[in-house]
């Protein structure tokens, strides 16, 4: 047993039990998910996988991994097996290293129904999930025990963290935080923060090339959905689309039949009249697109900013009714022809349905744990303000911290690029929150007070929202 110390001073235990937990837990998970489930994201990922055609409306990364991995044409379970692996090595690893009440309070957060739920889908926020779960636990398992990280760890991390920024648009917002501890020697707090927010754009504009060029896959369009949602939703509210090129027409076309929609972007191809509306902008060139966006929001800023706080509400799942959509993990297979099939163990209609439940609780609103991790972000930066002698403690509160910025780069990413309110794009920020908590254990709180009411007011004006607020439509179709 090797002991060290955490932020707080309490002792880091290093045992072996959270380990062989943790490989109960995959275990449990693979067998209970076999060969995992198959979404309608899952199927066309497979579709290109077989035909060797890609395109970039999904990760183009995830389906050239794929190709190339034993058994990528047996279905899903390679892909499966790998984000499961990523996932509870990641945990087992980080738990092994915290020990005690904390090792058994993370691995119970990894087998939370939603979270372990959506781990069982193949599907590139699963995967993100896995690999950057994988890279913290690394890390954590090495810099909690003041210890240098050896080159095939190292090497392990930079790739789960070029993975997962390349599996999603917005990925970057996460990982790039978390990359900051691979700096040797951590620089200060403001040249670390000068550093992100200079790679991410970096980053952003690298991914391209990198999709398009490396990956061979196609342009899709899906880099136009984000200015068209926009350039729409400003066109509705300021009854002015000339900055768009949309005409009166087109825009009493979009109020008619309600096309603009804080849940998502799908109701803008809902009815031929909000086809035919945006049909300019389907084959406009990617830039000038975006140059018309940012001439629209700066002439209607009020319009701009009202559409984008309603989506931002609705993503973060606060001020919405009941049953607000895109929440639960699916317990089957998207109908396909293409042999991915159903996993066949009785108890997974159970498992998900749990998780469904726990969906609608407050445990599944990331405005919450936005507010965590805000919390989080503030004592960590207070105990690093005051650091001492003590490596472990410091490392300690490096990771919580760097673990917090990624929650908050992520969600706040969303306050601009985000279409649509899927509860699995919070996963991560959400997984990040609370561990690090975990790993400041019982450091001093700061803010006690005001963090305390701050929840209290998010819970109160959302439950009262789900009991006022008229029900939503049961089905896709409806929405």
């Amino acid at each position: 047993m090797q002991i060290n110390a955490d932020s707080s001073g309490a002792a880091i235990t290093s045992r072996p039990w959270p380990l062989t937990v943790a490989a109960i837990l995959l275990i449990c998970s693979l067998l209970l998910f076999w060969p995992g489930i198959a979404s309608y994201d899952t199927v066309v990922q497979y579709q290109q996988l077989l035909s060797g055609s890609y395109d970039d409306w999904h990760p183009p990364v995830m389906a050239r991994l794929w190709s190339i991995l034993p058994f990528a044409h047996h279905g899903t379970a390679p892909m499966f097996a790998l984000q499961l692996s990523g996932y509870w090595i990641g945990l087992g690893l980080l738990a092994r290293t915290l020990g005690g009440r904390r090792a058994i309070a993370l691995l119970a957060v990894g087998a939370t129904p939603f979270l372990s739920g959506w781990l069982a889908v193949v599907i590139k926020d699963s995967q993100m999930i896995g690999a950057l779960a994988l890279a913290t636990g690394l890390v954590g398992h090495f810099r909690l025990r003041h210890q240098p990280i050896p080159a095939p760890a190292l090497i392990v991390i930079i790739l789960c963290l070029i993975y997962a920024t390349l599996l999603r648009a917005n990925a970057v917002f996460s990982t790039v935080p978390l990359a900051m501890l691979l700096l040797a020697r951590p620089q200060s707090g403001a040249a670390r923060f000068v550093m992100m927010i200079a790679a991410i754009p970096a980053i952003l504009l690298l991914s391209q090339p990198i999709n398009h060029g490396l990956f061979g896959a196609e342009d899709s369009g899906v880099r136009r959905t984000q200015p068209m949602y926009d350039l729409a939703g400003i066109a509705v509210r300021a009854g002015d689309g000339t900055a768009g090129g949309l005409s009166t027409k087109a825009i009493e076309a979009l109020r008619q039949d309600d096309c603009v929609r804080p849940l998502f972007w799908d109701s803008l191809s809902a009815t031929p009249a909000c086809q035919s509306a945006i049909k300019y902008w389907e084959k406009a060139p990617i830039g000038p697109l975006y140059l018309q966006l940012a001439v629209a929001a700066a002439r209607h800023p009020i319009a701009y900013l009202a559409h984008r706080a309603a989506h931002l509400n609705s993503t973060e799942r606060w001020l919405v009714p009941l049953h607000w959509p895109l929440a639960a993990p699916p317990a089957r297979a998207e109908p396909n022809d293409l042999g991915l099939a159903n996993p066949q163990s009785p108890l997974i209609a159970a498992w998900q349905r749990l998780a469904a439940w726990l969906t609608e609780t407050p445990l599944a609103w990331p405005i919450l744990w936005t507010a965590a991790a805000l919390w989080g972000l503030w004592t960590s930066l207070a105990l690093a303000s005051g650091r001492t002698k003590d490596s472990a403690g410091n490392s300690a509160r490096d990771l919580a911290l760097a673990l917090f910025a990624s929650a908050l780069f992520q969600e706040a990413s969303f306050a601009v690029i985000s279409i649509s309110s899927d509860l699995r794009y919070h996963l991560w920020p959400m997984l990040a929150t609370a561990i690090g908590w975990l790993i400041l254990g019982r450091s001093p709180l700061r803010g006690r007070r005001g963090a305390g009411l701050t929840i209290a007011l998010l819970l109160l004006c959302g439950g009262v929202a789900r009991f006022t607020l008229p029900p939503v439509p049961p089905h896709y179709a409806g929405l």
